[in-house]
């Protein structure tokens, strides 16, 4: 059957049938088999949903659920605050303030969170008696401080680099139209610039979370009990596989629903630019 175009009025033969080539049956094959692992996994689940193991060890999960949350929340947080004075300093024209920005940004960007972790929580006893002389050694002496402390720094790098884009991101018009009426420099950032900038910074701050909520299971390494602790606890008094396969389907449901009302919020937010 020979159909029409729309634009031309001329008319044009149909198109081929597409052929079984071996990229097309390949991904078919993979399609079929991520399908199956799915069921099966779904099969599993149900199955062991009511386990001798799920009944013993689910208020350990749901402990170390909220444990993960708090580590999450409070660094995200503190990450938020120190980061608009970092990415203020990132784009400073003073090399004063502009190069330790730099440096901090570089350090804790480049470098593994892992590490970071281990850096706070072994290394502050290196400097207990500076610690203790200032009244800090309290804090560092305990892994859940230091787990905070170390992810606020992090993710504070992460934050300030999204920020400072979002901001360049923003005409310089808008700097000039404020400058025009009269508003100082402090007044323009906070009432114009700054609000624009975060409508930008939407998706990256979304996927920052993300990544956070997923690299905090290193706190378990140093013994905190979150998500990722209790489930190792639990397989090692269990030695039972579906220990982390649990885990790994409260992570998944926490992302999915995390991405979900990331998506919303940015709905809401972003509705007068739609048009």
């Amino acid at each position: 059957m020979i159909s029409a175009n729309p634009a031309t009025g001329l008319k044009r033969p149909p198109a081929p049938p597409r052929g079984w080539t071996k990229t097309r049956i390949l991904g078919h094959v993979l399609m079929a088999l991520w399908i199956v692992s799915g069921a099966w996994l779904l099969y599993y689940l149900a199955i062991n949903v009511a386990s001798p193991f799920v009944l013993k060890y689910w208020p350990e999960y749901l402990s170390g659920f909220l444990v993960t949350l708090q580590i999450v929340g409070l660094s995200l947080l503190i990450g938020a605050v120190l980061s608009v004075p970092i990415a203020a300093a990132r784009a400073s024209k003073w090399w004063l303030l502009s190069k330790p920005a730099y440096c901090f940004v570089y350090f804790f960007r480049g470098t593994p969170l892992l590490a970071q972790t281990f850096l706070v929580y072994y290394g502050a006893g290196t400097f207990q008696a500076q610690l203790e002389a200032v009244g800090l050694w309290g804090l560092f002496r305990e892994a859940w401080f230091c787990v905070i402390f170390a992810f606020s720094l992090n993710t504070s790098a992460y934050q300030a680099e999204i920020l400072r884009g979002a901001i360049q991101n923003v005409p310089r018009g808008q700097w000039e139209g404020a400058a025009a009426l009269g508003l100082n420099k402090q007044i323009t950032f906070f009432k114009i610039i700054l609000p624009q900038a975060l409508i930008v910074a939407l998706r990256p701050y979304g996927n920052e979370i993300i990544l956070m909520l997923k690299g905090s299971a290193i706190a378990a390494i140093v013994t905190v009990f979150d998500l990722f602790g209790e489930t190792r606890r639990a397989y090692s008094r269990s030695y039972d596989f579906q220990a982390y396969i649990w885990a790994a389907v409260i992570y998944l449901f926490l992302v999915e629903m995390l991405r979900r009302l990331w998506d919303k919020i940015e709905a809401r937010l972003t509705r007068h630019l739609i048009r």
